[in-house]
């Protein structure tokens, strides 16, 4: 993962990991599954990649985008 930089405070941004009320990662839609399971409704996903400041606490979350 690239180095982010705190846009509030210039500082490098630190990875961590971040999950749900039930301990799973977060993840997004990025839209509908062909063939069969498109059909019921299943989507694809990425994961989310989440880095935060040392200095003033900002958390910010990116998508895995190839």
């Amino acid at each position: 993962m690239e180095q982010r930089r705190c846009p509030d405070c210039g500082v490098t941004m630190e990875g961590v990991t971040v999950r749900d009320g039930e301990g799973m990662k977060p993840s997004i839609a990025t839209g509908k599954r062909d063939g069969l399971l498109g059909k019921i409704g299943l989507q694809n996903t990425t994961k989310l990649r989440s880095v935060c400041c040392p200095e003033c606490g900002l958390v910010r979350l990116y998508a895995d985008v190839e």
